[in-house]
């Protein structure tokens, strides 16, 4: 018996298979080179936020400060920094874990609050605020900010050396640490400090990007959408204003969800967001507007 032929599944021609492969092959390189730059912003970043940077003296005894950035409040100019204290040598007892005589750690005049251990008790882990100048958060995500971490020691009275292990746990800002010039006090040779300059991390600065540029792409199609739902003149098309309706309101939700909550009024908002928001606005009244008039022109048209 001859064999049937299923119109139903006609056979695929083999030009039509291999014509497939030049979009195919540029979208698997794309994806590749893509996921390759985002392990390597991922791996520097990563490499940025195990970083300690060291500073101060070397002595056998001597006071050690491991200072840990937690979180950078930009809304209110100032930094979370944890510290951690242990004396070394003779001015440490039971490991390190509490001081041989009462001690004061002094701080620089950006952090709020000098630290006083009494002598012979156990070292607690301390939080302090550091205060940020030269910076608006206005700016976002393109802010910057900058700062001054120092310490200095003294046990029952006499100065000690310090040594200062810093490092930053806030992955929405990258700090770069420079070592802060000494000599500006007669015991800046026993102390420890660093210039900090802080700025948006680098995954951050490229999602605000991205959130502008969907902005604006969101804005240009409802710009299209609407000029071809006008010169049609088919009336109020619902299916047209309930998604232009669905994105002004959308677009605000996805501002919102911006990291590290902008204020309103940032670079953010004056380089995408309000604009953005007007056009699909006007936008959405130039179609009601051009609608209504087209309804009320085929009603008052006589049926022929």
């Amino acid at each position: 018996m001859a064999p049937t032929w299923d119109p139903r599944h006609p056979a695929r021609p083999a030009g039509r298979r291999a014509s497939l492969l030049p979009v195919l092959l540029p979208l698997a390189v794309l994806i590749l080179v893509a996921v390759a730059v985002g392990s390597w912003l991922q791996f520097t970043e990563r490499q940025a936020v195990d970083t300690v940077h060291t500073v101060g003296s070397q002595a056998a005894d001597r006071v050690d400060v491991e200072a840990d950035v937690q979180q950078v409040d930009a809304k209110a100019r100032e930094l979370a920094l944890r510290v951690r204290v242990t004396p070394r040598g003779a001015l440490g007892e039971e490991g390190g874990t509490a001081p041989a005589g009462d001690l004061v750690l002094q701080t620089s005049a950006q952090t709020l609050g000098d630290l006083e251990f009494t002598a012979h008790e156990r070292i607690t882990i301390r939080d302090v605020q550091v205060a940020l100048t030269n910076g608006s958060i206005s700016d976002y995500p393109f802010d910057t900010y900058e700062t001054d971490v120092e310490f200095w020691a003294q046990v029952d009275g006499k100065q000690v050396p310090v040594r200062m292990l810093f490092s930053n746990n806030d992955t929405l800002f990258s700090v770069s640490a420079t070592p802060a010039p000494a000599g500006q006090e007669a015991a800046a040779a026993a102390g420890a400090g660093l210039a900090l300059g802080l700025a948006r991390s680098g995954s951050l600065l490229v999602f605000a990007v991205f959130m502008m540029i969907v902005m604006w792409a969101l804005a240009a199609s409802v710009v299209i959408g609407a000029w071809y739902v006008t010169t049609r003149r088919e009336g109020l098309v619902w299916a047209a204003l309930g998604w232009m309706a669905a994105t002004l309101f959308a677009l605000s939700a996805f501002r919102n969800n911006a990291p590290g909550t902008p204020p309103i009024g940032c670079v953010l908002d004056w380089f995408a967001f309000l604009w953005a928001e007007t056009v699909i606005a006007l936008c959405l009244i130039a179609v009601v507007v051009t609608g209504v008039r087209s309804a009320l022109q085929q009603d008052e048209t006589p049926p022929t």
